[in-house]
């Protein structure tokens, strides 16, 4: 059955992922999106499509459109450029949530919050679960974020015990894939383009660091998945994949696969970043018989193909040779 949904965040990375994807199963799809991060660039191919709407807007601010399900994904998510201005990360996030929930109690629709994997902070127990409180600093420099996603799963658990809504969270981590912005700054893309750009690839800390990389289309069918699912979703359901690299591992296997001959270059360790991700997927194998299928390999073998397109059209436009 078709179903009009709003994506906030729609021309982000992961937003313009799922619009593809709804547009697809044939929905209506309205996205909004304050551009700050995201690229209209990103939803090019659909501005043609009579079930697509497209606006620049911030979440901040009220918003009223009528529809069944919201995806709340506005928020930015790449540390560089939320601690740029954390006043409006934090606000982001917060009042996102609360317009996202007086706009399901309007139209009764339902809602998707898209958390994340910085609930856990610097955990003191691997894998997360979702019972897991997490180990947050509230007060550094990561804090705008992570507690502003915090206070969005509070907010949205709160208003679905006093008012009945109908919002799930999805706790997601670490997400890597074609659309992501070049300076993005988180070490995907950074490693990928300083590989492809024979720069040393910036490493902080000793590299000994974990993360859990998950392919953006087995993330995409997971939310999908949760926000479908039949009945009452109670509590975040982590989705990520399981699977952990250190950075080093990580840094090896780009050169490997772009072939590049960049050297390492270790930094500090910038504060409050985790020395470890790995989801404790358990809740969403149960509930959604969902689980990633894409091995890192084959994720960046994709990532890496479309950057370096991304860099040879730039080259062209700037008349530099290939």
């Amino acid at each position: 059955m078709s179903r009009t949904v709003l994506i906030t965040g729609g021309a982000g990375f992961l937003g313009s992922h799922l619009v593809a994807h709804l547009l697809g199963q044939g929905h209506r799809v309205v996205a909004y999106d304050s551009l700050v991060s995201g690229s209209a660039e990103n939803l090019q191919e659909f501005f043609g499509n009579p079930r697509f709407q497209f606006a620049q807007r911030d979440v901040i601010e009220p918003y009223d459109v009528e529809v069944d399900e919201i995806f709340n994904f506005a928020c930015v998510a790449s540390p560089p450029r939320y601690q740029a201005d954390p006043l409006h990360t934090f606000k982001t996030s917060v009042f996102g949530a609360l317009n996202a929930a007086q706009l399901g109690i309007k139209y009764n629709a339902k809602i998707l919050q898209a958390s994340t994997s910085e609930i856990y902070g610097e955990p003191k127990l691997s894998p997360q679960p979702e019972s897991y409180w997490g180990n947050v600093n509230p007060v550094g420099i990561r804090s705008c974020y992570d507690e502003g996603k915090r206070g969005a799963e509070t907010l949205l658990t709160d208003f679905h015990r006093m008012h009945g809504i109908d919002a799930r969270i999805a706790r997601i981590f670490n997400t890597y894939g074609p659309r992501m912005r070049p300076d993005d700054g988180r070490v995907v893309s950074n490693f990928i383009i300083q590989a492809l750009t024979g720069k040393p690839l910036s490493i902080f800390g000793d590299g000994s660091q974990t993360r859990s990389f998950c392919y953006v289309d087995d993330l995409i069918a997971g939310l999908v998945g949760l926000m479908n699912h039949e009945g009452v979703v109670t509590g975040p359901v982590n989705l990520g994949n399981p699977v952990e690299f250190s950075i080093l591992q990580l840094a090896e296997l780009v050169l490997k696969q772009t072939g590049s001959r960049s050297r390492l270059q270790f930094h500090p360790l910038p504060a409050d970043d985790p020395t470890q991700r790995r989801p404790d997927i358990t809740k969403a194998q149960q509930l959604l018989n969902w689980e990633p299928a894409t091995k890192l390999e084959q994720g960046l073998t994709a990532t890496i193909a479309y950057f370096d397109k991304f860099l040879c059209e730039a080259n062209e436009l700037e008349g530099v040779p290939a």
